[in-house]
């Protein structure tokens, strides 16, 4: 069939509008009529990040629509669900089988590498493969090929627009916190950016018994929204390093207990390890910096422990399902977040997120 895709055509290129080819679902896939979808700082970044050779290449990764067509492997998914996607696991490696799934062997191959495992394309323009199977989805098309593992089936009356985002930054802030740091009353928590990701962290913590938790960025207006939620705030703004850590410790007693960046920034990394309290936890998620230096001397000394998590550690299948209950419940408000475009104006949409202007957009299809 043909449908409609934000295609990017080579290395650091803009994304394009246009029609391709695409495959119709084979027996352990379905094919999903796209709705919404939210665009990540991930969708942007690996316009530059992956190599030429791996364009022309159809991204987006926080897809949500509405099932057409089923493959005979299926079970548990029929033509007419509304579905959110998510990033893909094989379900059967030994980290999967132990409820590890951001840490599928497969994870690289089935995410990333725009292909299936057999090395087949589900798009294609003039006879020629065009990258695709972005977490499963490659998101950004009128239509989409996804799998049965990364379709998390909700209820009709979920707003698709407003729940595109649960399927990756939502859920990897939200996860961050309730599934890897589990704060506790005794503990405090600094976020360092206070964006889609770094927000949804500060609204699940709210959710918990943490006593204090610290948002710190560079623009006011999204200290607003974190404060609104109960964060205490710092505003980074014409601050060096020193001040800003000093300004945390201040207001977490000497150090917070756990710390998240989200700002990829290798200079902010080592504010988010120096302002920990000894035997703090730094959990780095942005994509972006190949390397981060960090204060040797302060991270021995202090037994402080930086790590990594995707997805903050979530199975979305447990997930998306529990932030959804959390949302409809009033406790987890990350609707106010989202701002909707059209698909057409994609551009539009990552000029405002790079300027800062929006905190998370979602592309609809009319």
């Amino acid at each position: 069939m043909r449908t409609t895709v934000a295609v990017v055509n080579g290395q650091g290129q803009d994304f394009s509008i246009e029609e391709v080819e695409l495959d119709g679902p084979r027996a352990d896939e379905v094919l999903v009529r796209i709705v919404a979808a939210g665009l990540c700082h991930t969708d942007i970044t690996l316009r530059s990040f992956l190599p030429e050779e791996m364009f022309p290449n159809v991204f987006g990764h926080e897809g949500a629509g509405v099932v057409e067509q089923v493959g005979a492997d299926v079970s548990g998914i029929a033509v007419g669900d509304h579905v959110l996607l998510s990033f893909r696991s094989c379900r059967g490696c030994a980290p999967c089988r132990a409820g590890r799934v951001g840490y599928c062997e497969s994870h690289l191959m089935l995410n990333y590498m725009g292909m299936r495992l057999d090395g087949s394309t589900t798009y294609r323009r003039d006879g020629q493969p065009v990258f695709g199977s972005f977490f499963g989805q490659s998101s950004f098309s009128r239509h989409a090929i996804a799998s049965a593992d990364n379709c998390v089936v909700v209820d009709k009356d979920v707003d698709l627009c407003l729940a595109a985002p649960y399927g990756c930054g939502f859920q990897t802030g939200a996860g961050t916190v309730l599934n890897v740091l589990r704060p506790g009353p005794e503990d405090s928590l600094v976020v360092y950016g206070a964006g889609a990701v770094g927000l949804a962290a500060v609204m699940a913590a709210a959710t918990t018994e943490v006593a204090t938790v610290v948002a710190v960025d560079l623009q006011p207006g999204r200290l607003q929204i974190a404060q609104k939620h109960g964060a205490l705030t710092v505003d980074a703004t014409g601050l060096d390093g020193a001040a800003v850590v000093e300004a945390v410790k201040g207001l977490t007693g000497g150090g917070a207990s756990f710390a998240i960046d989200t700002t990829a920034v290798p200079a902010v990394v080592k504010q988010a390890q120096q302002s920990l309290a000894p035997r703090g936890t730094l959990v780095a998620l942005g994509l972006g910096a190949e390397e981060y230096t960090l204060d040797a001397i302060d991270l021995l000394q202090n037994g402080k422990r930086v790590m990594g998590s995707i997805e903050g550690d979530s199975d979305p299948q447990e997930m998306v399902p529990r932030l959804l209950r959390l949302a409809a419940e009033g406790r987890f408000p990350v609707a106010e977040l989202v701002r909707s475009y059209p698909f057409t104006e994609i551009r539009t949409a990552v000029a405002d997120v790079l300027a800062g202007a929006v905190i998370k957009p979602v592309l609809l299809w009319d």
